[in-house]
């Protein structure tokens, strides 16, 4: 009997759409990435009440020292500072600013004034004013800092943040020149591992504190610890270099990784993160247990969490564990008490190191850190 192609066909695309549906239904469906939580509309800006209505700037000041001076809420100059744009670098501060605090629409902002002229754009309720000229503190290529630069300056570099492949690829000292113990400045050591002849300038590690988070206990990465810079001399299988400085003794063992001297830029603005974040405290470089002000920090935040430099971040003392004798006993989490604000200023995949401004307590290792 001759077959009917057309019957054939619809049999056929039957199948095919049966098939489709079946696939569809058993197919595990994905789902969406959970969108970033975001953060409550904050408050209006607080002008703290014996906020200055005129400050001039003078060396050795900070931004986040300014700020304080205006704002109950220092992290929040980005939206009073209403730059000039007749000013040359609106967006810098330097030794010598007139800084004048006023409002626009109900709201305060704060104008640069320079050359000593304060011109009839002043914002409503400040008057016009005409002032002498003055000569400057410093040139004009040498803006005030956000934080404390000194502080910070050896984390800027140095140390880093690296991985366990990163160490189990970095290149080691085998033994030095006349087989010293301990290596230091102006010595010369045998290193093998070295793969690019063109890079001549290195630093030499050892790792320090392996960082985890403190719930999970996974491993976020390893601090590097810096014991010295070197420099290449003689490339091959076994590579001789000389070490230029040394901030520590170095021995058999060591590693090393390619040097990075350049100063990442250091004009933060501080800022809030726009999503809410959650983290603690990790680690202490130095080891210290007792935490305070101008100290740094490294937390279990980092750029996949969104963080950023100049992100600032309120610090609570943990909550102790406290048994409640009228409920047989049961251990009770007391609330965690506001303990200060830090500034992220440097920030690696799953680590940030961050600077502590403001400390109205003891802080510790394990304290957390969130949206301020």
């Amino acid at each position: 009997m001759e077959k009917n192609p057309l019957r054939i066909s619809r049999w056929l695309a039957t199948l095919a759409a049966a098939a489709i549906v079946v696939g569809c239904a058993s197919a595990p469906q994905q789902q969406p990435a959970p969108e970033p939580e975001p953060v409550a509309a904050p408050e209006p800006v607080v002008v703290k009440p014996d906020a200055p209505q005129k400050y001039v700037v003078v060396k050795g000041d900070t931004l986040w020292d300014i700020s304080s001076r205006f704002l109950s809420d220092p992290w929040r100059w980005p939206e009073v500072w209403d730059s000039n744009p007749q000013v040359e670098n609106p967006h810098l501060i330097y030794p010598g600013d007139i800084l004048i605090l006023g409002y626009k629409d109900g709201r305060p902002v704060i104008q640069i004034h320079r050359g000593g002229i304060i011109s009839s754009t002043t914002p409503r309720g400040i008057p016009e004013q005409r002032l002498s000229p003055r000569v400057r503190v410093e040139g004009l290529d040498r803006p005030i800092a956000t934080i404390p630069l000194d502080a910070i300056r050896p984390f800027l570099t140095r140390p880093r943040v690296v991985s366990l492949a990163e160490l189990e690829a970095a290149p080691y000292i085998i033994s030095s020149v006349d087989r010293h113990l301990i290596a230091g400045a102006g010595h010369r050591i045998y290193v093998r591992g070295l793969t690019d002849v063109d890079l001549t300038n290195y630093v030499v590690i050892r790792p320090g504190v392996t960082y985890r988070d403190p719930e999970t206990r996974e491993i976020l990465g390893y601090e590097a610890i810096h014991l010295g810079d070197a420099q290449l001399k003689d490339f091959g299988d076994v590579s001789t270099l000389q070490i230029t400085s040394s901030a520590r003794e170095i021995l058999n063992g060591d590693l090393l990784m390619p040097a990075n001297d350049t100063m990442p830029d250091t004009s933060f603005m501080p800022r809030a993160p726009k999503d809410k974040v959650r983290g603690q405290i990790i680690s202490v470089p130095g080891g210290v247990s007792l935490i305070g002000q101008y100290q740094v920090v490294a937390i279990n935040l980092g750029q996949q969490d969104g963080m950023e430099p100049g992100h600032v971040l309120a610090i609570y003392q943990a909550g102790d564990m406290v048994r409640d004798r009228r409920r047989g006993y049961e251990e009770v989490k007391m609330p965690d008490e506001h303990a200060g604000n830090l500034m992220v200023f440097r920030t690696f995949a799953r680590v940030s190191y961050g600077l502590v401004l403001k400390a109205t307590r003891t802080m510790h290792v394990n304290d957390v850190v969130t949206n301020p």
